[in-house]
């Protein structure tokens, strides 16, 4: 079975058993440290982000930076390498070991958090967001939850990038990833955000998937 269809059975699983975030930890821990049964672990940061930050002449000057659902920690290495004070956060327990084990050096501060659970230490406090891929791999339902959720954790002059998978609302949902639609992304703009620039492409893979790449900063 390969690790698409792994993944994908999985989730399923637990989204029918009403645990809509169990199967993160289930996913990492049943992995035994192998990173090609992770589908999104190339153990690289994502290109996506890498074309944005280069593009953008990104330079963290020692501002704090967030990485919500960091996975195995490429994205959060790179925005590090940038001059960010980086904290990056997932649900697994194994994968923040994982990151810990790759990386004993870092200088990014990784901790275990449900997103859903946060310190309020965390609301208002990072000048950078990044969210990608982790809000696609939820279920319509619970994201809709998740968006004010991150929101929360931007600073009144700080920025979000949000990264996504995109599809049009008459495409249907079947399983994760589930790509998001401009309506819902809509929900960051309803939790305070204002939308600076969005970007609608398609990125070839073993075939071309659409993708959102949308910056938000906080109204005023």
């Amino acid at each position: 079975m390969d690790a698409r269809t792994r993944t994908i059975q999985l989730a399923d699983a637990f989204i029918q058993n009403g645990d809509p975030l169990g199967w993160f930890e289930q996913l990492y821990a049943t992995a035994e440290g192998d990173p090609a049964t992770v589908p999104w672990a190339h153990l690289v940061p994502n290109p996506v982000l890498t074309e944005w930050l280069e593009a953008n002449q990104i330079s963290g000057n020692g501002k704090a930076a967030i990485v919500v659902g960091c996975g195995l920690g490429d994205d959060a290495e790179m925005l590090a390498e940038r001059g960010f004070e980086v904290t990056a956060f997932d649900i697994s327990p194994t994968a923040i070991a994982w990151c810990q084990q790759r990386f004993p050096n870092s200088l990014v501060t990784y901790t275990v958090a449900n997103l859903f659970a946060t310190s309020e230490t965390w609301q208002h406090r990072f000048d950078f967001v990044l969210e990608s891929y982790t809000i696609q791999a939820m279920p319509p339902e619970l994201r809709a939850q998740a968006i004010p959720k991150i929101a929360d954790l931007i600073s009144e002059t700080g920025q979000l990038l949000v990264i996504c998978r995109g599809r049009e609302p008459a495409q249907p949902l079947t399983t994760v990833p589930f790509p998001l639609t401009k309506a819902e992304l809509q929900g960051f703009q309803q939790a305070g955000l204002t939308e600076i620039k969005f970007e609608d492409f398609f990125e070839q893979d073993s075939q071309p998937v659409r993708r959102f790449r949308v910056l938000y900063g906080r109204a005023r």
